[in-house]
């Protein structure tokens, strides 16, 4: 029987590991999606509620499966919404490919009125967007499309019309050979070259000797992991000891090393850590691994006395966004030294290089109390009375309880600083946000996608109330209709439920831009959202359903959820009044956020409160004050 064009679409997905397509039904991708339900081999179809999310399920089952994850839509409206995935996985650097579905062509051979797919793409495909116009053309489409999304990171779109999505597959004279692979990145979110460029394995000995230099000389050395240090875990524990070093993680990087470090200070940026800022403001010497530079503002300032080295496979993206050495960009994060190469290549041949010693051991034993001190401060935090309950202490609960093997994803806004300040994320665990994009409602598709790509490990996706409405409820359908597929059927969906209407996740976690969006005077009534029991509609779908009202049901709710048989939603009433403090916030700071906080919100005094009892811990003596 004669295959057709989509069937050969599948195959070839098939050879290239491909396990999983996201869709949604349309007109235009109908003959594919069909075919994905006639075969009885990989890639299978997860049918998602809504085309949005369908995106971010692929990004969530690259971000964890090391494979690229592949979604397919209609062309039009449908289109429209896989922008949003698309360009998460543009800033945070995922491999996704987006097959589009163009409706078939009327009898004048002119396409349906509509978004023009290679207008609506040309931007967050700029690496490659190709339109399959004839059947003997795919196969070096698609093959091309992957190699660009494996090598360069980054999301690809293939359009293919539906006309030529049924035609009849042309049999070559010789079967298609197995796709030739390319080398794969360290692991997921690492980077990688582009096509085209000589590769070295690692930097060269000339840089190396000036890189030891740097790093010998210092006696307060830092380290910053980036998402391009993932699978070089044990070369940054082992240079971070040869340096006497403290480590601290950019957010899309909080899994790499191992959070239970005692010199780990935990993620930089608005939401980070105090050790963390500290480590970074106070050190002499600066060895950057695999770094986005998400957040410069946090960094030492460049010129300054602060000397850097920076390790990654890739020529500094921000170095290289410098219009001109006599102009420098404001973002532009110049380095002594800088080693493009392998990674964990690199790191084997500087290390021999390393003085070891005494030298920064008191520096050393600094940044490890600091990070004692601040877990003392975060536990007290997490102590402090709310009404109903404080959304600190439903992460710090959960915190112990984590599965061994647990895949953890997360919404922006005050979650993630919950997240990232909260959760210790130990080796086997794994973890993804929406770091570039803070792209709202991503938690729960991408936990989807991770389910999709390790069907026998547990995942918990923290979501917030007002990311839950929109597109959570369609998707806990989806999970009802994927449960039977996986191995360990254990989802765990944990909703901070403070019954306020969303507000812009950027402003959320960033609360010094905060103020700007604060000139309208707001009402309580206008901010809370309609009462909803996310447990209940769980229920409804034959899930389990946990609804958590008091503090002293939170850690017991957490074990319902993770011992649950299948699929859970666990709902925690809390306070909407306490804010994600910033760790290196002052005093006048905090007192201009609360002057223009107290401009429109109805709960103003609360905030206040919340906020001044907050900072105060971090100045009480030790673990047992009060």
């Amino acid at each position: 029987m004669t295959a057709t064009v989509c069937e050969h679409i599948l195959r070839r997905l098939r050879e290239w590991g491909v396990d999983h397509v996201f869709g949604c039904p349309g007109d235009g991708v109908h003959a594919l999606l069909a075919a994905c339900d006639r075969t009885e081999d990989a890639p299978r179809l997860v049918r998602s509620s809504h085309v949005r999310t369908s995106a971010f399920q692929a990004v969530g089952h690259a971000r964890f499966g090391g494979r690229p994850g592949v979604c397919a839509a209609a062309s039009g409206p449908d289109a429209v919404q896989l922008l949003d995935g698309l360009y998460d996985a543009k800033l945070d650097r995922v491999p996704v490919l987006a097959i589009v579905g163009r409706p078939r062509t009327g009898r004048d051979g002119a396409h349906r009125p509509g978004a023009d797919p290679e207008a609506l793409f040309r931007d967050v495909a700029s690496k490659f967007l190709e339109t399959v116009t004839a059947p003997q053309d795919l196969p070096d489409v698609l093959d091309r499309a992957l190699r660009t999304a494996c090598v360069r990171r980054c999301p690809v779109v293939v359009v293919v019309p539906e006309d030529v999505q049924e035609l009849d597959w042309p049999e070559p004279p010789e079967p298609l050979g197995p796709p030739e692979h390319p080398r794969a990145p360290a692991g997921p979110g690492a980077a990688a070259t582009g096509p085209g460029r000589d590769v070295t394995t690692a930097a060269p000995a000339q840089q190396l000797e000036r890189a030891a230099e740097i790093l010998n000389s210092g006696d307060k050395v830092a380290i910053l992991v980036g998402p391009g240090a993932a699978g070089a875990s044990a070369e940054v524990r082992r240079i971070a000891g040869l340096l006497g070093a403290g480590v601290a993680e950019e957010l899309p990087a909080k899994d790499v090393v191992g959070d239970e470090l005692p010199y780990v200070t935990g993620v930089v940026g608005p939401m980070g850590t105090r050790p963390a800022y500290e480590l970074l403001r106070d050190c002499d010497t600066l060895l950057t691994i695999g770094s986005s530079s998400g957040h410069p503002r946090f960094l030492p300032e460049p010129g300054g006395r602060v000397r850097s080295v920076r390790v990654d496979v890739d020529p500094d993206p921000a170095g290289a966004a410098c219009p001109s050495p006599h102009e420098p960009h404001e973002s532009c994060e110049p380095h002594d030294v800088e080693l493009v190469g392998d990674v964990r290549e690199t790191l084997e041949l500087l290390m021999p290089a390393i003085r070891s010693g005494e030298r920064g051991r008191e520096w050393f034993t600094t940044v490890c109390d600091n990070v004692r001190r601040w877990e003392d401060v975060l536990e007290r935090r997490s102590r402090l009375s709310a009404d109903p309950i404080n959304p600190e202490q439903v992460a710090r609960a959960l915190d112990p309880q984590l599965p061994p093997d647990v895949m953890v994803t997360c919404d922006p806004g005050p979650l993630t600083g919950w997240y990232a300040r909260h959760l210790t994320l130990r080796p086997g665990m794994r973890g993804a946000v929406s770091a570039g994009l803070a792209a709202t409602g991503c938690a729960l598709p991408y936990a989807i996608g991770a389910k999709s790509a390790h069907p026998d490990r547990p995942a918990i996706a923290l979501v917030d109330d007002g990311a839950m409405g929109p597109d959570g409820l369609a998707e806990l359908v989806t999970v009802a209709r994927c449960r039977d597929r996986w191995q360990d059927p254990r989802l765990v969906v944990a909703v901070w439920n403070d019954r306020r209407l969303p507000r812009h996740a950027q402003d959320a976690q960033d609360p010094q831009a905060a103020p700007d969006s604060q000139d309208e005077p707001s009402s309580a009534a206008s901010q809370r959202s309609p009462e909803a029991s996310y447990a209940e509609f769980a229920r409804s779908l034959g899930l389990t359903g946990v609804r958590v009202e008091t503090p002293e049901e939170v850690e017991a709710g957490w074990r319902t959820a993770l011992a649950a048989d299948g699929p859970a939603v666990v709902e925690f009433l809390t306070d909407p009044s306490v804010p994600p403090v910033p760790a290196h916030a002052t005093w006048e700071q905090l007192g201009a956020a609360a002057a223009a906080v107290l401009k429109g919100e109805p709960d103003a005094g609360a905030v206040a409160r919340h906020a001044f009892k907050a900072k105060m811990q971090e100045f009480l003596p030790g673990p047992e004050a009060r």
